[in-house]
């Protein structure tokens, strides 16, 4: 195979000439993707069909694959939402005059190259390139094989409002599908500036201990909800089911269900006439399989339900006694991205609060919210579960780094 190393030499010196591109240029070049994107969708969903019509038919991936007019509106939508939001490069974030006279003045700016590795969702292709062109970043994207034919019709779109608004269609890369050439982009420390992985927990481990590029983690969502004592049931109810079924192969969405003993008498059994329509599989503990009885999609639980990201119709529930011992589970078995208490009792929430190490932590609200353009930031690379630089969706905000510019006037030391 060819190596890939031209492609990350004409990407990195595009992110210089695109870092001089107009804040109108970077804002119009979005409108464009959005509307070359409607106007060119027969194109795109005839690539996709060949690409769905690739897979098992019951791999909950391939929802994650499938692009339909709807969302190939939300992905034109989300575009041009970007462009709205202020690029948050060029900002100014401090300036102070030392007692020599140095003027100091700290600066955002893009982060330069921002690499990319995902799986299957071919609106990532969109979401990334539209976020890294907005805030004055070059991209090098690195998608599945199984969205091969839809990022090759997605980059075409992309590259061609590029050069329809005088920017470097460089400055945007779809590197091949290949899995051998992620061992190369692992070593481009002198071309890529952050790696950043989306999909599986396996891929993202593998990314994280495998690549010398710097590397934010979007993590893994093994997401809880908590039925606490005081919960109202009705409200419980409606957000559980919502957060398994309304779109059951994404992060966000709800893995473990852990209802506190004092009401799984009443929550379970309603909570399984709700689910039936949708033929949630469930695995149970003991207590929560006994209130679960009769239940067709029932299954007992094993040791490794508990901590896993089922992006399907499955789901994992345990009765547990308190929040004590909800905290516990959740500290035990959470991935840090989503997590949820459902209950009237504002000390118990607070606490929930205060206690559960995550990136997004919900009160009485399904999980499901847990999205850049949800929380009003635009469309997200990912969302992150680590600490350092960006925690939460990553979004158009987290994409640029710091320079300090310091004026002198014949100062030494």
């Amino acid at each position: 195979m060819e190596s890939i190393l031209p492609l990350l030499q004409k990407t990195h010196k595009a992110a210089s000439s695109l870092r001089a591109s107009t804040d109108a240029q970077l804002r119009k070049t979005l409108l464009s993707m959005a509307d070359l994107l409607e106007a060119d969708s027969k194109a795109i969903l005839k690539a996709n069909q060949s690409d769905v019509a690739r897979q098992e038919p019951n791999d909950p991936r391939t929802d994650r694959l499938l692009l339909n007019e709807q969302r190939i509106g939300s992905i034109a939508n989300a575009m041009r939402q970007i462009s709205k939001l202020p690029n948050p490069g060029g900002k100014l974030l401090e300036k102070r005059k030392l007692p020599n006279g140095l003027l100091l003045q700290k600066i955002a700016v893009p982060l330069g190259v921002v690499g990319a590795i995902y799986e299957s969702r071919p609106n990532v292709t969109f979401d990334i390139a539209a976020l890294c062109i907005r805030s004055g970043n070059a991209c090098v994207l690195k998608g599945s094989s199984e969205a091969e034919a839809t990022n090759k019709a997605a980059i075409k779109i992309i590259k061609a409002a590029l050069k329809e608004n005088g920017i470097n269609p460089d400055c945007v890369t779809l590197l091949p599908a290949a899995r051998e050439t992620v061992a190369e982009l692992f070593t481009a420390t002198r071309y890529v500036d952050v790696l950043i992985p989306r999909g599986s927990d396996g891929l993202i481990q593998y990314v994280r201990k495998n690549s010398l590029v710097p590397v934010i983690e979007t993590g893994a969502g093994v997401c809880h909800i908590y039925v606490e004592s005081e919960a109202d049931l009705k409200k419980a109810l409606r957000i559980v089911v919502n957060a398994k079924t309304s779109r059951p192969s994404v992060c966000n969405a709800v893995d473990a269900i852990l209802v506190d003993e004092a009401i799984a008498a009443d929550f379970l059994p309603s909570l399984a006439a709700a689910f039936l329509p949708f033929e949630v599989a469930v695995f149970a503990a003991p207590k929560a399989a006994r209130q679960l009885k009769g239940y067709p999609f029932l299954q007992e639980a094993r040791p490794e339900d508990f901590g896993r990201e089922f992006l399907s119709l499955q789901c994992a529930i345990k009765t547990v006694k308190n929040l004590d011992e909800a905290l516990a589970h959740i500290s035990a078995f959470s991935t840090r991205h989503s997590e949820a208490i459902i209950s009237r009792n504002k000390a118990q929430c607070k606490r929930f609060v205060q206690e559960v190490d995550a990136a997004a932590v919900y009160t009485n609200a399904s999980t499901r919210f847990t999205d850049g353009e949800e929380f009003g930031l635009g469309a997200e690379i990912g969302i992150s579960t680590q600490k350092l630089h960006a925690r939460g969706p990553f979004a158009l905000e987290k994409l640029v780094t710091e320079k300090w510019v310091i004026e002198g006037n014949g100062q030494i030391r």
